[in-house]
């Protein structure tokens, strides 16, 4: 299947959002004031560019590759997962074991639609970090004194990241301890964040869900209710923001993993963002459509 700019990702989009998808970039807004995503901006020069706000990432943010720049369909970006050794992720035996178990859609070891065991088409919430690594496209940042708010396109899934200065949980066997009471985990897990300096925002986020529960991208790979996922949010100018993000899971990974380095353009606050569900009628129309008829590994 054709992953390119604008298609559908495999079998998880609501119909309505189908037929948006396939249009072609919007060149200009859309009539009557509904603003459709530039995806056209010009690059940032020496002689356009202008200075970052102070400790500030509010904005609507999309990759600044375009419209295909954060689809991530070979995994996480620095560690496509394509059978090339330089690629390959240092696990441990449980770790190895554990990706082995899991069939899915994407990557070096693609299955069928109808023979995957993906948590995600069964409309399961992807979690801290996948929602990351996942179709990643208008992602809109709010703060203000006490957190930072991610509300990602995808699912229209939203997370808070702490910054009123509470302590990261503790992880514990049944979740996490949070002052000596021990709270459940969750899907995207307990957040805190600080300024490192006036333009670097820092993340950590503990407290997952167990590894049958969450997988790290759509090729697979595993992690557990142990990982530490620590993210950096680079305000570089006005209009650029890098986002990074490391994973150390000790429970499947033999060292820590640096897995994203994603640069992101800010687009028009009255951008309208389409609705981008997971629909389980949907995942049923495509498997019937697509589930046996060729090989994902094989097609175009």
């Amino acid at each position: 299947m054709d992953r390119g700019v604008g298609l559908i990702p495999v079998g998880i989009l609501a119909l309505t959002a189908l037929s948006l998808a396939q249009a072609p970039p919007a060149q200009a807004p859309s009539p009557g004031g509904w603003r459709t995503p530039d995806w056209n901006k010009p690059p940032v020069t020496a002689a356009n560019r202008k200075p970052a706000p102070r400790r500030n990432l509010t904005g609507m943010w999309a990759p600044a590759d375009g419209a295909g720049g954060g689809t991530q369909a070979q995994g996480i970006p620095l560690k496509p997962n394509n059978g090339k050794p330089e690629n390959a992720l240092p696990y441990t035996p449980y770790g190895l074991e554990l990706y082995k178990s899991h069939h899915a859609l994407e990557g070096f070891d693609a299955v069928l639609p109808t023979e995957d065991n993906d948590p995600r088409n069964r409309c399961e919430p992807l979690g801290v970090p996948r929602s990351n690594h996942y179709n990643v496209r208008l992602t809109q940042i709010f703060q203000d004194d006490y957190k930072v708010l991610i509300a990602y396109e995808y699912d229209n899934r939203w997370r808070v990241i702490w910054t009123d200065g509470r302590q990261l949980p503790k992880v514990v066997d049944a979740g996490v301890d949070v002052g000596g009471e021990i709270r459940e985990p969750r899907f995207f897990g307990y957040s805190v964040g600080r300024w490192l300096d006036d333009y670097t925002f820092q993340a950590e986020t503990v407290g997952a869900m167990p590894d049958d529960r969450v997988w790290l991208d759509s090729t697979g790979r595993p992690i557990s209710e142990k990982v530490h996922v620590t993210e950096t949010f680079r305000r570089t100018d006005a209009d650029t923001l890098v986002w990074s993000e490391t994973i150390d899971d000790p429970k499947i990974y033999t060292r820590p993993v640096e897995t994203m380095r994603m640069p992101m353009r800010l687009h028009d606050p009255r951008t309208d963002i389409q609705e981008y569900y997971c629909s389980p009628v949907e995942q049923e129309n495509y498997n019937k459509l697509f589930g046996s008829g060729a090989s994902s590994k094989g097609a175009p």
